[in-house]
Formats: C-alpha cells, sequence, structure tokens
C-alpha cells in the first residue's frame, strides 16, 4: 500500500480560526518543499463528540472540570487525531493553531526519527528528558505507530473516569521508548531568535492579536504549594462561571512576535487567503482584537521582523 503525502495538521475551533489560517501560509510560505506536504486543519466544528459533552465533568491534574465548547482551547483533544486521518500510515506534523513557521516544516517532516513514534519537546523549558511532562502542542508522528490514539474513544473515556486529561495532553501515557526529542526551536514558546523553526505563541493572556479582549479561556490549576487559592479560584468558577473576573488579555512584551503574526495577515489580506469581511467578522465576535485593522495598516513585511533577530541563548 502506498503511503500517504506527509501532512501537517493545524488543529482549531471557531476562535482561534484566524490563527489557524494564518498559521497556514506561514507553513507554505516558509517551505521550499511545499509539493512534497499537505496542510490541512482539524476542526472543532466538525466533530459532534465534543459539542456531547457539554457542561459534564472530567479530571484535569486529579481535578474536576466542567467541558466548555466555547473554551478557547476546547480543540486541544483533536492533536491526536492526525494518525486516525492518516490511516495510520506515514509521517505527520501537528501544530496548535498559535504556532507560526519560521523555517522550512520539510525540515522536520523529513528527518530521522531513529525509531521513535512520537518526536516533540519537554513543557519544563529547562529540561532535556522524556521523563517528566511533555509538549504537545507541536509533534511529529509516526502514524503506523500510534494505532491506540483514538480520539473520540479517549475523549469519552475522561467523562468516565478513566483517562485524565493532563495525562493525555502531556503524554504521561505514552511508553518513554516511543517519544524522542526534537530541538526546542521546532516549538518555541514565546521566544524568537536565530534558531526558532516554529514561533509558538503559548501564553494565552498575550497572543497577540487578542489583546485588549476578555479572557475566554480557563486557567490551570497550579497552586499545589498553596491549596486554599486553589480552593477560591473553584468557588470562584463554580458561582461566577469559567470565565469570570479573569480580566483582558495583555499585549505580548515582544513587538517582533506581534509584528510578525500582523504582517502575516496582512499578506493573507493581499493574498485573498482571507477576505476583510471575515476579519471584521472575527473582531465582532471578540475573537480578534478591536484594533487588529489598524495594527495591519502599520506593519511592515515579515522579513522585518525576522532580520537581525537575537543570538539563541548557550544550551
Amino acid at each position: 500500500m502506498t503511503e500517504p503525502k506527509p501532512c501537517v495538521f493545524i488543529h482549531t475551533n471557531h476562535k482561534q480560526i484566524l490563527g489557524a489560517i494564518v498559521g497556514v501560509h506561514s507553513i507554505r510560505r516558509g517551505s521550499q518543499n511545499n509539493d512534497r506536504f499537505d496542510v490541512r486543519t482539524i476542526e472543532h466544528a466538525d466533530h459532534p463528540f465534543l459539542r456531547a459533552r457539554e457542561g459534564q465533568s472530567f479530571n484535569r491534574d486529579g481535578i474536576a472540570r466542567q467541558w466548555r465548547n466555547e473554551d478557547l482551547q476546547s480543540f486541544t483533544p483533536l492533536r491526536f487525531m492526525p494518525p486516525e486521518l492518516m490511516g495510520y500510515r506515514g509521517r505527520a506534523v501537528v501544530i496548535d493553531p498559535d504556532v507560526f513557521a519560521v523555517g522550512d516544516v520539510w525540515n522536520l517532516l523529513d528527518r530521522d526519527m531513529r525509531g521513535k513514534a512520537i518526536l516533540c519537546r519537554p513543557r519544563n523549558r529547562k529540561s532535556r528528558s522524556v521523563e517528566g511532562n511533555m509538549a504537545s502542542s507541536v509533534m511529529l508522528l509516526d502514524c503506523a505507530q500510534l494505532p491506540h490514539w483514538q480520539v473520540e474513544k479517549q475523549f469519552n473515556s475522561m467523562f468516565e473516569g478513566q483517562l485524565d486529561y493532563k495525562d493525555w495532553i502531556t503524554l504521561r501515557n505514552e511508553p518513554r521508548s516511543s517519544i524522542g526529542l526534537f530541538e526546542s526551536g521546532w516549538n518555541d514558546l514565546d521566544r524568537l531568535n536565530t534558531t526558532t523553526q516554529m514561533l509558538h505563541t503559548t501564553k494565552r493572556w498575550t497572543q497577540p492579536w487578542k489583546t485588549g479582549l476578555p479572557i475566554d479561556f480557563t486557567p490551570a490549576d497550579k497552586f499545589r504549594r498553596f491549596p486554599p487559592l486553589g480552593w477560591i479560584l473553584r468557588a470562584r468558577r463554580r458561582l461566577l462561571g469559567d470565565h469570570s473576573l479573569l480580566g483582558h488579555y495583555r499585549q505580548h512584551p515582544d513587538p517582533r512576535q506581534e509584528g510578525l503574526f500582523f504582517a502575516l495577515l496582512k499578506e493573507c489580506l493581499e493574498d485573498g487567503q482571507v477576505d476583510e469581511a471575515f476579519v471584521r467578522e472575527q473582531i465582532s465576535r471578540k475573537h480578534v482584537r478591536e484594533d487588529a485593522f489598524e495594527v495591519v495598516e502599520r506593519v511592515k513585511s515579515p522579513e522585518d521582523y525576522l532580520s537581525g533577530l537575537p543570538e539563541a541563548a548557550a544550551a
């Protein structure tokens, strides 16, 4: 049986669809090998099993949460879907909709995986080990080795108490022998320098196209050292709702990263990959910042934000 063409998948929902469109553009403009791979989006709206669990309880790192399809990141289970979509054959790269290619993704798709099923990076910036939590937001996959990735079945098992979301999303349940590491530049977390291949604007509070909008995601509970604060936050969610009192998205601290996103968006508008009416609709739905067109007007070309980048810090 012929191997399918390698594919880059971007998983997204209606709230992050503009980021996904810009992400597709960044991948295509950054590659000298576009005839050798496909690019596809995986959209939340196309998978009813996600909507069917609205309001139901699941565990996230041992803490009960309610599934909300209107949460900014309701697409995250779909990052495990590429092997199914590829018929459990061939290679795939999967990325979040807030990841933008700076280098040529073919250099990742074509690399020697040394027998591993998954290449990714640790969530901890300082780690060089596969023993801890892994960042599944950018992964290179050998789909033939991942027949146990059956997303609807795994998603439903969260609500039956059989799977913790955090374990799933950080690859805790995957055999360590099946995971290899790629360089952090393939999933650079809010860092843009000379080694960046894919820029991941992962700090949701500062995503460049959200500045000034009300927060619409549910932060993770990270207060194990001081449990009373965690209790207060969980009480707030129960009484006032998931996103109450969280404030607004802030401006990204790196002007280059904001400029790069809007320069890429400007190219999408000029090339007709997205039209002005669609962006205005996203603004009206509060998925995109109100001054987006003003920022587009004043940005330069993407190369202006990619030239003269700082050197990467020594490992």
